[in-house]
């Protein structure tokens, strides 16, 4: 398994090409080698390649415009492999998951583009919030749902440890329910801080992360990828760093 990097932790330095491009390299720095592309300023596949390549780093997934996924997922493909991605994702359920038929209109509109990715060669990504762990009217969970709808090489799952545990779920027992499915998952750690919960470092709150690592051994997740939505006020750069430090201490690259 690698350790990469979610940019949408660092979008705030990410919001014009020149800004990007110095992002990446500090990425770099940090020891780094994968990235994935979410939250930033618009771009070029091709300048993409040529700034990844500058800095020794690999995209390995995306977050990319859901509607382009879904109307223009041939160009959409291209894109990815000018610059290298096999996994094509999206941040969540477009517009939220306020109605069942919000879950329907998903379905119907992205199994599609998932069976047009996987037969590229590529998989389409979904990551997961808390919300897809609420029950829908037959009972089953929205996650459980999803993984129904569509067959497992036409969507994965970028299954997010810190909102799994939000929703009162288990990461590790979710990881090893879809083995084979997970091939990244992002990394963020739950601290309690004056009695609330906040987003951390990983290592410096209380997911169960040996756990975590393990299941992650078994399902044949290949890409650790650090997201931290919120920093609290601290440098972003700095709880990447530290994130970076605690997953190389298990013996991660």
């Amino acid at each position: 398994m690698e350790i990469g990097a979610q940019l949408y932790t660092l979008r705030d330095f990410c919001q014009n090409t020149e800004a990007f491009a110095e992002t990446l390299k500090r990425v770099a720095d940090i020891g780094y080698r994968t990235v994935q592309v979410s939250g930033t300023c618009a771009y070029e596949a091709a300048w993409l390649k040529e700034q990844l390549e500058a800095n020794g780093l690999r995209c390995v997934l995306t977050h990319y415009d859901a509607e382009r996924v879904a109307g223009d997922t041939q160009a959409v493909i291209a894109e990815h492999r000018l610059f290298g991605c096999s996994y094509i994702g999206i941040g969540g359920m477009p517009g939220g998951l306020e109605q069942p038929e919000d879950y329907d209109r998903f379905v119907q509109r992205y199994r599609p583009a998932g069976a047009a990715i996987a037969a590229a060669g590529g998989r389409f990504m979904y990551h997961n919030h808390h919300m897809e762990f609420m029950r829908a009217a037959d009972g089953k969970r929205y996650i459980d749902k999803l993984a129904e709808a569509f067959a497992p090489a036409e969507l994965g799952f970028t299954l997010d440890v810190y909102w799994i545990q939000y929703a009162g779920g288990d990461p590790a027992q979710w990881i090893d329910k879809f083995s084979g499915r997970v091939p990244c998952l992002h990394l963020k750690d739950m601290a309690c801080v004056d009695r609330a919960q906040k987003m951390a470092p990983v290592g410096e709150g209380n997911i169960n992360f040996d756990g975590i690592l393990q299941a992650a051994e078994r399902a044949g997740t290949e890409y650790l990828l650090v997201e931290q939505d919120d920093c609290n006020g601290e440098v972003p750069f700095d709880c990447m760093a530290r994130s970076y430090r605690y997953l190389a201490a298990q013996g991660l690259r």
